[in-house]
């Protein structure tokens, strides 16, 4: 849960960011969001497809860690 927890918190830091530098370009903020989803407009299906797989099997990937390590801590 710490993987997914610092990734997030990693996206949410770095989109942050880039809306404040088109904020203070003069982008007003219904544009400064735009340019920060624009480049997820000009993908194909195919690219979307492998994008939401490999975000699934991380999300996967660390739910399974999470229950197999909580399940072992019970057993102690």
């Amino acid at each position: 849960m710490k993987i997914i927890g610092i990734s997030l918190l990693m996206m949410g830091c770095l989109m942050g960011f880039s809306l404040d530098i088109d904020i203070l370009q003069g982008f007003d903020v219904s544009q400064a969001l735009y340019n920060a989803v624009s480049p997820f407009r000009v993908m194909e299906v195919a690219e979307l497809f492998v994008l939401f797989f490999l975000v699934f099997l991380f999300f996967t990937e660390s739910v399974y860690l999470f229950i197999k390590q909580r399940k072992g801590n019970e057993g102690q």
